[in-house]
């Protein structure tokens, strides 16, 4: 019996759909020309003036700040969270995991509202920490679901193997529980580290003047027409991107 190719052909269409867009940035961060349609010669200006924008750094740091900030925070935060809703069974635990998975589904508009409201009720000045918060609010949730995958799968009965080995508490979880839900840790960190760097619409709520992140500060280049530098600046996000990928990739088989 011959195989259809139409599974083969729609991956092709889905990828071409995906990854083509991606490839013209990418040739586009190296032509010479203002306009994308027309080819002006390989040039690396665009980048040049990418380095020598100050604004771009400013809101780099700014965005690196809070990145690295909120996902510190939120992988502590989250994975308590995820230990105290599989260890403990209670009535609490039903408000516990509503407030856990509500930052997950309510739409980012209204939760960037929100939290202004909030900070606005306060009399809290916006800021860079404004935006911390905002960000572990949301990034808690992704972490501690991550993370309580993976203690689902954990067989408790290793620590019990430990216990009775002579192992205390501290040492059972350092030894023992914390290498195996490493992987689950580690993979909701990186999601609270990407989610974090590329947020706009809560930040564009809850940002003040001169807590401009980076895609705020993208969304201004946008508006004043400097795409040439976008799709350097877009080259350099994929290539970190990727690096940051490939590398967690290499440190999880280590560990395994």
């Amino acid at each position: 019996m011959k195989r259809s190719r139409i599974p083969l052909i729609v991956a092709v269409i889905c990828f071409v759909f995906l990854y083509l867009p991606i490839i013209v940035l990418v040739i586009n961060s190296f032509n010479g020309s203002r306009f994308g349609s027309v080819w002006g010669g390989f040039s690396l200006k665009w980048y040049a003036r990418l380095f020598s924008d100050r604004e771009v750094w400013f809101s780099l740091r700014n965005t690196l700040i809070i990145a690295v900030s909120a996902t510190a925070l939120s992988v502590v935060l989250g994975t308590l969270a995820a230990f105290a809703l599989h260890r403990y069974k209670t009535r609490l635990q039903v408000l516990h995991y509503t407030l856990i998975y509500t930052p997950l589904v309510v739409p980012d508009i209204l939760m960037g509202m929100s939290l202004l409201l909030l900070f606005v009720s306060v009399a809290m000045p916006l800021g860079l920490f404004t935006i911390l918060l905002a960000h572990v609010t949301f990034c808690i949730s992704y972490v501690a679901m991550v993370v309580l995958a993976r203690l689902q799968d954990f067989d408790w009965s290793l620590m019990m193997a430990a216990s009775d080995l002579g192992a205390g508490p501290w040492t059972s979880f350092r030894r023992v529980l914390l290498p195996l839900i490493m992987p689950g840790i580690v993979s909701g960190g990186l999601l609270a580290f990407t989610l974090s760097l590329d947020d706009f619409v809560i930040t564009f709520f809850v940002a003040g003047p001169g807590s401009a992140t980076l895609p705020i500060q993208i969304y201004s280049m946008i508006r004043h027409g400097s795409p040439p530098m976008i799709n350097a600046l877009s080259t350099l996000l994929l290539v970190f991107t990727f690096t940051m990928v490939w590398t967690s990739q290499r440190l999880m088989r280590r560990t395994t």
